[in-house]
């Protein structure tokens, strides 16, 4: 992709004359605008006047000298880039300028390809720079109560969803593939509404064994069961007047959901081996990565339960169907990280860009999320180049689809096992996610992985 240039304002610091015009020449031949001073008392004036963008200065200067200049120009401002011109072979002048914040170093007899170059730089750091605070100022403009990103149609759409479920206190079903941000939504909705000054109870059903999740959900007294050391309130109990999330709804035992179905119906409950029940105010908001239709008409999501929770939904769109987003999205994790880590990373190069851009991401904005992490660990600081993403982004090729390479005597058995291993890496270790993608159901997954001595 090529590199958008952005004129920078360029002070030249020399007292020979020649040089200075040499340079304004070469340089105002770029496109860039040049400032020319011959020594150090000049080139602060100058800089206090017109703000430069980049700072080039001779090392000998009357008076004071280069290295002197530059300490006193990072004192002013540490960001301003400031690079040194060194006699050739003069190792010592240049690393005590490096030492002393010299974003780089040209030697004399000078080589303008190099100069250029190195100009070049600069000018796409500076236009990154400004694009950052522009998307800086949307996304402190534009996000949500609940964290939610984006400025897509799809998501102006779905803020105006959000917006029209917070202000009743109807049930909900928010569908949408793993890791689209299903929670962030329902949160969103309990940040708008009402409730918002009451509990917010998380529970992601598929988590929960079979045998414990009456006693999770509806709460158990002491004794009830081996290991019911104590009384216990259940979800309703603990977001009562609030909001109750209920992650991945389709994967709740089938013979659970009757249960639940009357609780909903009724609210009110009894905890496990208590005798008395007890009323919730609660607003029930569900969640599947499934289609609910198939799911009714497969089996595993009762009809009942699913009218009960379906009064509103809320279809989350995929990333790949929002990309508008993911620069946006980009940044926001960016500084997100940068504060977590203590982390000095600027930014992603448009290189970097390019691919998140032209990526699937069958993992989502959780699958962003972590590749944008994991960047930033890597780089520590400055910019993320594409060195830095995980091997399967580096190896997009146009299309923008990673790629795999398998010696020529792979066998088919070996090729399945790099198939399904470098998937799950690029989904997280998400083995639902992982066997959609494949075509495969998530028990093949598990016992593949069992095979590979990995279960």
């Amino acid at each position: 992709m090529q590199t958008r240039s952005t004129p920078l304002a360029v002070l030249v610091v020399d007292d020979e004359p020649a040089v200075r015009e040499v340079l304004a020449l070469r340089i105002g031949g770029w496109g860039h605008e040049v400032t020319t001073v011959a020594d150090a008392t000049e080139a602060e004036r100058a800089v206090d006047r017109s703000r430069p963008d980049l700072v080039l200065s001779d090392v000998v200067l009357p008076g004071s000298s280069g290295l002197e200049l530059l300490r006193r120009l990072k004192r002013r401002n540490e960001s301003l880039p400031v690079v040194m011109i060194t006699a050739h072979g003069n190792v010592d002048a240049a690393v005590q300028a490096m030492k002393s914040g010299a974003t780089d170093y040209i030697t004399k007899p000078l080589d303008y390809v190099s100069l250029r170059a190195l100009l070049d730089a600069v000018s796409e750091d500076l236009r990154l720079r400004s694009e950052n605070r522009a998307l800086d100022a949307t996304i402190d403009g534009s996000i949500g109560p609940g964290g939610l990103v984006g400025e897509s149609r799809a998501m102006r759409e779905l803020g105006r969803l959000i917006e029209l479920l917070a202000s009743s206190d109807a049930s909900a079903l928010i569908t949408g593939e793993s890791g689209t941000g299903k929670e962030v939504v329902a949160r969103t909705v309990h940040l708008l509404s009402s409730r918002r000054q009451r509990p917010f109870v998380a529970v992601n059903t598929a988590a929960i064994p079979e045998g414990l999740i009456e006693s999770e959900l509806f709460g158990h007294e002491q004794g009830a069961f081996t290991g019911a050391t104590r009384a216990r309130a259940g979800c309703f109990e603990m977001a009562h007047g609030g909001t109750l999330f209920l992650d991945e709804i389709t994967e709740m035992p089938l013979a659970f959901q009757p249960k639940l179905l009357r609780i909903l119906e009724e609210g009110r409950t009894r905890r496990l081996g208590g005798g008395r029940e007890v009323t919730f105010d609660v607003r029930v908001l569900a969640a599947t990565n499934r289609s609910p239709a198939d799911t009714v008409r497969n089996g595993s999501l009762r009809e009942d339960l699913f009218y009960r929770l379906n009064v509103f939904e809320i279809a989350l769109p995929p990333l790949r169907e929002r990309t508008d987003d993911i620069p946006l999205l980009t940044r926001h994790f960016v500084r997100e990280f940068a504060r977590k880590h203590q982390l000095d990373v600027e930014g992603v190069r448009d290189s970097v860009r390019e691919r998140l851009i032209t990526h699937s991401w069958p993992g989502n904005v959780r699958e962003l999320r972590n590749v944008v992490e994991r960047a930033m660990i890597v780089a520590r600081s400055g910019w993320i180049e594409t060195r830095h993403l995980p091997p399967y982004l580096q190896a997009l090729r146009a299309g923008g689809e990673p790629t795999i390479r398998l010696p020529t005597d792979t066998t088919l058995a070996q090729a399945e096992r790099l198939l399904i291993l470098q998937t799950l890496e690029r989904l997280d270790h998400n083995k639902a996610a992982a066997a959609r993608q494949l075509g495969l159901d998530v028990k093949t997954i598990r016992n593949k992985l069992r095979q590979y001595g990995l279960g």
